[in-house]
């Protein structure tokens, strides 16, 4: 056996190794995330730190986490939080983890609501309240509700509502989509990252995602957009007039919520793609008269 010290940058070589050979696409960054957990340090003190011996009780605790991580479970729930839009978020296993992809509904409701005094705005299917709080401290005018079917969740975006210091700036309702009564608007803008796997897409996922993530969260049915169908319905007779609809999906089921939308008493949008030219978001406007 090797007298060498393991030091920071050794482990993180040796990490490395190990979790790219089992297949990790990320293998450096997620070496350098849970050993920066486990030290309670920042990512990029490990940079100034690479000679420094890590103690034995560090070691024990970063070997857990990378066999963990080794099999399959994401490194976000391995460390309880993930930054989204350049903030950081607590994620537990009842919500998805936020992924930059969805940045966009944000932006996009931004640009939507810039030249508004005050919005109405609600994201449907909260999950983490990652839409919600982002939106929250970039719209200070804005009067928000988020919005899901699992308790658990909520009490996921709540904590991360408060962690962010706006909490008392956004109400939280269980509800399945805008059922419940508190929900009928009328919202300039209706915002969700909604269930949009189709069930045989389902066991192509990654790994970490299938094994790991709420199957509920991820899988709508059949043809993927039987929840962006129902959300559609539902928003035609609860946004105001000009008010729009905003909804990620997948490039798979793109044309199927095009569709969806299109069969609504909304004005279709255009469907917007993410930085890598997929198809990522459908868009509905109710008519202003």
């Amino acid at each position: 056996m090797s007298d060498e010290a393991w030091t920071v940058g050794r482990l993180l070589k040796w990490t490395t190794e190990w979790l790219g050979a089992r297949g990790s696409e990320s293998a450096r960054l997620d070496s350098e995330v849970l050993l920066a957990h486990v030290r309670r340090c920042p990512r990029i003190a490990l940079y100034t730190a690479f000679d420094t011996p890590v103690a034995d009780a560090e070691r024990a605790r970063f070997r857990e986490l990378v066999k963990r991580r080794g099999e399959g479970e994401p490194v976000a729930y391995l460390v309880g939080s993930r930054e989204f839009f350049s903030l950081p978020f607590a994620v537990t296993k009842d919500v998805l983890i936020p992924r930059p992809e969805t940045e966009g509904l944000v932006v996009r409701t931004i640009d939507l609501c810039k030249d508004a005094s005050a919005p109405r705005i609600v994201d449907v299917g909260t999950g983490s309240g990652a839409i919600a709080v982002t939106l929250a401290k970039h719209l200070p005018r804005a009067t928000l509700v988020a919005t899901d079917i699992s308790p658990a969740a909520l009490a996921v975006a709540r904590a991360n509502a408060e962690r962010q210091g706006v909490a008392e700036r956004i109400e939280f309702v269980e509800s399945d989509l805008l059922a419940d009564p508190r929900l009928v608007g009328p919202w300039d803008v209706i915002v969700s990252n909604p269930p949009y796997v189709r069930d045989d897409e389902y066991f192509a996922l990654p790994r970490d995602v299938r094994d790991h993530e709420p199957k509920a969260a991820l899988v709508a049915g059949p043809t993927g957009v039987e929840i962006v169908r129902r959300l559609a319905a539902e928003a035609a007779e609860r946004l105001a007039p000009g008010g729009w609809l905003v909804v990620e999906i997948g490039p798979a089921v793109a044309a199927e919520a095009e569709r969806a939308i299109a069969e609504q008493a909304l004005v279709p949008g255009q469907t917007l793609k993410d930085l890598a030219g997929l198809a990522r978001m459908v868009q509905g406007r109710r008519a202003a008269t």
